[in-house]
């Protein structure tokens, strides 16, 4: 089998959310964890091969030549057909990058002198109207990503946006010519080329506006943006029915589940989720200064998560806060030096209990999701039944532990609870 499509995620939730909408469309998937050389063994029977890199945040360089590394691979090594970098919906970036620089390094890579850029992921409200990206029908810098406490989001034009990270000027396929269809697009697309455009921004109100932009775009060596048009992609190529309650995959059984949830997102629908779960069930916050300053602070968080699990439901380790509060702690402790603390602890805390017998983790944030993954060890992820839209069920291929990656603003208020749910079913 032809390997039809291979995707570069900048973030390790970002990785599963496309992955899962592809498979819930049609195609067959594998999720690479680590960035592939020339011994990670090639998939096979795939449509799909996505490789989850962590590089949403960090140094520029750092982002392109593992990108760079990734594109050579899935083209010379994994023979895919086309490249895709998928980003997150919120398009997290900041004014430096990393969106653009990948952007423009990919395009060189791949000798291709426009890309396209379409972030729209309707099914979880966010939209592209006028090139300008709402999130629930809220302007992207109003919406609560401009707190973001390291990719604030100030600025909802992704024109504008992506001319300040990149070296290129970025045209608009409007609303009223997506939804013309295939051809009027397809002949923007060209327009842009002969004009010397580097980014085509593309508007989206609906799942179905992205039907007609995939089929335009193909034959296009590169296209960035979220998952809404990786399950576009695969829809059309397999036909299968577009926008059904499918729920191909497989999800854990209720045998034998030790688990537990970390949160680290502060992202606003992550807060709402900590705050309705702990009206129910055993919640700790982290104390960044603990996680700074004490080595054996990761292993009492252990010892406490494994106390509560005579309760029902799943403890929870949070370093979620609100605006507010991150602010403060940002202040007192240093926004980098906080965050890489609180993600380090929560990386040997996953450690200790797998060793303990854990074998079921929710992990809330791409960062968070990015550091848990490396400290367990995983390789390559099966992509398995969905829990929110963007939010899949995964299984280590190796060790057999399911997780749920949960991007922050993903999955309703009750999440963490009708995750645990679905083990029952």
């Amino acid at each position: 089998m032809t390997v039809k499509l291979g995707v570069i995620a900048d973030d390790f939730t970002g990785a599963t959310d496309i992955a899962g909408f592809m498979v819930q469309n049609g195609w067959k998937v594998v999720q690479l964890l680590n960035e592939p050389d020339e011994n990670t063994v090639v998939p096979h029977d795939v449509d799909a091969i996505v490789v989850s890199l962590k590089s949403r945040s960090c140094p520029v360089d750092e982002a392109v030549s593992a990108s760079i590394n990734a594109c050579n691979w899935l083209k010379q090594k994994a023979q895919c057909q086309q490249i895709f970098f998928k980003y997150c919906s919120t398009f997290d970036s900041t004014e430096k990058g990393n969106i653009g620089p990948v952007t423009d390094a990919l395009m060189a890579q791949l000798g291709t002198d426009l890309a396209l850029v379409c972030p729209a992921l309707p099914i979880n409200g966010r939209t592209v109207v006028h090139g300008h990206l709402f999130v629930n029908g809220q302007l992207l810098n109003e919406s609560g990503m401009q707190h973001h406490p390291v990719t604030p989001m100030t600025d909802a034009n992704l024109l504008r946006v992506m001319e300040k990270q990149s070296k290129g000027k970025a045209g608009l396929i409007s609303l009223v010519e997506v939804q013309q269809g295939h051809d009027t697009i397809s002949a923007q697309l060209a327009a842009f080329a002969e004009q010397g455009m580097s980014y085509a921004v593309v508007d989206a109100i609906t799942m179905d506006d992205l039907l007609p932009i995939a089929s335009a775009v193909k034959t296009m060596p590169l296209l960035t943006g979220g998952s809404g048009l990786g399950a576009a992609l695969a829809n059309i190529d397999s036909q299968c029915v577009w926008g059904g309650n499918t729920t191909r995959g497989e999800k854990p059984t209720g045998l034998a589940r030790k688990t537990v949830i970390l949160s680290g997102s502060c992202s606003v629908m992550t807060n709402k989720q900590v705050q309705a779960y702990q009206q129910i069930a055993p919640a700790k916050a982290l104390d960044v200064g603990e996680c700074l300053n004490n080595p054996a602070y990761a292993k009492s968080l252990a010892v406490w998560v494994q106390e509560q699990q005579s309760t029902g439901l799943a403890p929870l380790l949070y370093a979620t806060q609100p605006p507010e509060l991150l602010k403060k702690t940002q202040e007192k402790y240093g926004a980098v030096a906080s965050s890489s603390a609180v993600e380090n602890v929560f990386g040997e805390v996953v450690k200790e209990l797998q060793s303990q017998g854990f074998n079921t983790f929710i992990i809330a944030g791409g960062e968070t999701s990015g550091k848990v993954v490396q400290s367990l060890g995983i390789e390559q992820l099966s992509i398995g039944s969905p829990i929110a839209p963007g939010v899949p069920w995964v299984q280590d291929l190796a060790s057999g532990n399911w997780l749920a990656l949960k991007s922050g603003n993903f999955g309703q208020e009750n999440f963490f609870q009708f995750a645990q749910e679905m083990f029952n079913e």
